[in-house]
C-alpha cells in the first residue's frame, strides 16, 4: 500500500489579503525559502524545488470561504492598480481591461486565479473547504 501524500494546510482565517496569502504560502509549504511572491512563482513552488516534497501532496485550503471574500473583486482591483504601472506596454491594455471588471465585479478573481493554479500543477491534490 503507497503512503499517503503528505497535507499541508492553507487557513483562509490566517489571510486577510494577497500579501497574507503569501505570507500563509510561505509559513505552510517553504518555510525560510526566497521566492518571487507572485502567480507565476507559486506555481513554481507548486511544481517543486523550494522545499515541496517530490513524490506529490495534498494542499487543503480551509476557511475557504473568507479567503474568496478576502481575495475576492476589491484585492484584486487593488493589485491590479498596483500592478499597472509596471506592466509591461504590450500588457497594459489587458490588465486596464481585468481592472476595469474588477471595479465592476466581473470577470476572475484573485482567490479564483490562486485556485486555478493550485488546480493545475500535476502532482498536486487541492481541496478546499469553507
Amino acid at each position: 500500500m503507497p503512503e499517503p501524500l503528505p497535507v499541508f494546510v492553507i487557513d483562509g482565517a490566517r489571510i486577510d489579503g494577497l500579501d497574507g496569502f503569501w505570507d500563509e504560502v510561505e509559513r505552510v509549504l517553504i518555510p525560510s525559502a526566497k521566492w518571487g511572491r507572485n502567480l507565476d512563482a507559486l506555481a513554481d513552488v507548486l511544481a517543486g524545488g523550494f522545499g515541496t516534497p517530490k513524490g506529490g501532496f495534498v494542499v487543503r485550503w480551509v476557511n475557504a470561504a473568507r479567503s474568496r471574500e478576502v481575495l475576492g473583486f476589491a484585492e484584486t482591483e487593488r493589485w491590479l492598480e498596483q500592478r499597472l504601472p509596471d506592466v509591461h506596454a504590450s500588457n497594459r491594455a489587458e490588465f486596464a481591461r481585468r481592472l476595469e471588471h474588477a471595479r465592476n465585479k466581473r470577470g476572475e478573481t484573485l482567490f479564483e486565479a490562486l485556485v486555478d493554479i493550485f488546480r493545475g500543477v500535476p502532482g498536486v491534490t487541492f481541496e478546499l473547504v469553507d
